[in-house]
């Protein structure tokens, strides 16, 4: 597909980027344009969770917003015109500090060394999974790590359970309210807005579609051949469970 660069041979870059995220790819933008030569690897695309948000409102130079994916699209293709380079999909198995030659090296799944004066590590973060017994039996079908066009009509005007209060959750139900009949938010803390940037908060409060539920937590899923039927979450203060048809 031409996105996997091959090594030069007894290449030395000044700076290799492990990850491909905001804070990799701003990291190979700066660099490359200062005249560094620069590396990027990344294990599966470039964006990192940022690429994955429906709507980015609060980057700097975007009043109306922009969807995760253009924003990074865009910070992908910057790297590459100040001459980055970029590798996806590798993977980073090992960094070795003690070479007898002053260099970092990063081991490559496919066995190579990539050779740098300076590492960057912006591997970024695996998304969180719920402490479900059933729950990998309804993922890819039912259950979801984040909110785009294609999950949005399949949930379309059905009622959505969304965990989590961070950004990313404000975004997505959000966005989610657009198109769905009613978005259950459910935060294990006491407030959205301590984890929450207030513009978000204040938007899900506007939308009278959105139930935010805090203090809560996901019990069990329930359905039969990946298809799910109920979700059942309990009030951590009182231990009061509800179930509901989601």
């Amino acid at each position: 597909m031409g996105m996997l660069r091959a090594l030069a041979k007894n290449m030395v870059y000044d700076v290799a980027v492990v990850g491909s995220g905001p804070a990799g790819l701003s990291t190979a933008v700066y660099a490359a344009s200062e005249g560094l030569s620069v590396a990027v690897c990344d294990a599966r695309a470039f964006g990192g969770q940022a690429g994955a948000s429906a709507r980015i409102e609060n980057y700097l130079g975007f009043p109306t917003g922009i969807s995760g994916l253009a924003l990074m699209a865009r910070a992908y293709n910057q790297a590459q015109k100040f001459g980055a380079d970029i590798m996806i999909p590798v993977t980073v198995t090992a960094l070795d500090c003690g070479r007898t030659d002053g260099l970092f090296g990063l081991s490559l799944d496919d066995g190579t060394v990539l050779r740098a004066r300076s590492i960057v590590i912006a591997s970024g973060a695996r998304y969180r999974r719920l402490d479900v017994a059933n729950l990998a039996q309804f993922e890819g079908t039912s259950v979801h790590y984040w909110a785009s066009p294609i999950e949005a009509r399949l949930c379309g005007g059905q009622e959505v359970a969304l965990v989590g209060a961070g950004n990313s959750a404000g975004q997505a139900a959000v966005y989610l309210a657009s198109h769905v009949r009613k978005v259950a938010l459910l935060a294990r803390g006491g407030s959205l807005e301590a984890s929450m940037s207030r513009y978000l908060v204040e938007r899900i409060k506007a939308q009278p579609n959105i139930e935010i539920l805090t203090g809560t937590e996901i019990e069990a899923l329930e359905g039969n051949e990946g298809n799910l039927a109920t979700v059942r979450w309990r009030d951590r203060a009182s231990g009061v469970q509800t179930t509901r048809p989601i």
